[in-house]
């Protein structure tokens, strides 16, 4: 058959390239990861083959798509509107400066700084896909607050509230943190809170984390129990700590964090 594309993608971790009709219809798809083709349609096997042939190394295994587990279904029945997992780092705040742009007087707008380092962080978090994670970006909250991100691996589940502090001293003590000169402010008893929030939603123990953005020092004196501070070169030392959860507990809670409606009660 002649006319077929391969189409490549890659999301939340998972790299497939799709093969489709000339009508944009798939036909069959690749999977890297797994090294498997998985065929639609068996009356294409033939050109969906040649049509991947530049692209499949090693053994490949080809056959039907596997058969859906319950967590494919609910996640397939989930409405588009409440599916959290396509927001980007930062999400809330991309909103924010699309729909109320900063004055033009003001010079340097502060949900911008704000932006830099969920944008910063998001990145290092979704780095961890390949090691078993899942990351939600911009979790939103009753009364308008937000978790910044959560993420979930083998390690447990985290709660991370980024802080912008590009070239600038931060100290730690207690629950308050003190950015530069400026008065402290209890950022970690809001950490705290977030990640009590996200495990009443969640029914999971869910850690806090404060992660801080470009520090030229970061001097953590005295921390609340249950909080944890890390920068954003050091945020993948949560992907290093020793095993709690089953890649079957992960997919489970990922399934349900990423439904907008878990989170309307908390």
């Amino acid at each position: 058959m002649r006319g077929l594309r391969v189409v490549p993608s890659r999301r939340h971790g998972q790299e497939r390239l799709y093969v489709c009709l000339p009508d944009g219809r798939h036909v069959a798809w690749y999977d890297r990861e797994a090294a498997r083709v998985h065929l639609l349609s068996g009356d294409h096997e033939d050109d969906v083959l040649a049509a991947l042939g530049p692209f499949l190394t090693g053994t490949v295994a080809v056959g039907p798509p596997p058969v859906p587990t319950p967590l494919d279904l609910a996640r397939l029945a989930l409405h588009p509107d409440d599916d959290l997992a396509p927001n980007r780092p930062g999400e809330a705040l991309l909103i924010a400066l699309d729909r109320d742009p900063a004055p033009p007087r003001l010079r340097a707008d502060p949900r911008r700084r704000a932006l830099e380092a969920e944008q910063t962080v998001g990145e290092a978090l979704d780095g961890l896909d390949g090691a078993g994670w899942h990351t939600l970006h911009s979790v939103p909250l009753p009364g308008g607050d937000r978790v910044h991100h959560l993420a979930i691996g083998p390690a447990g589940l985290f709660a991370v509230h980024t802080l912008y502090a590009r070239k600038q001293r931060v100290r730690v003590a207690d629950a308050m943190v003190m950015l530069g000169r400026r008065e402290p402010r209890p950022l970690l008893r809001r950490a705290r809170a977030d990640a009590d929030r996200a495990s009443y939603a969640l029914t999971a123990e869910v850690h806090a984390v404060l992660a801080v953005v470009g520090a030229s020092r970061l001097d953590v004196l005295a921390l609340p129990r249950g909080v944890r501070v890390l920068t954003d070169v050091t945020l993948g030392d949560l992907s290093r700590q020793g095993g709690v959860l089953k890649p079957a507990d992960v997919e489970a809670l990922h399934a349900m964090a990423r439904d907008r409606r878990a989170w309307g009660r908390v």
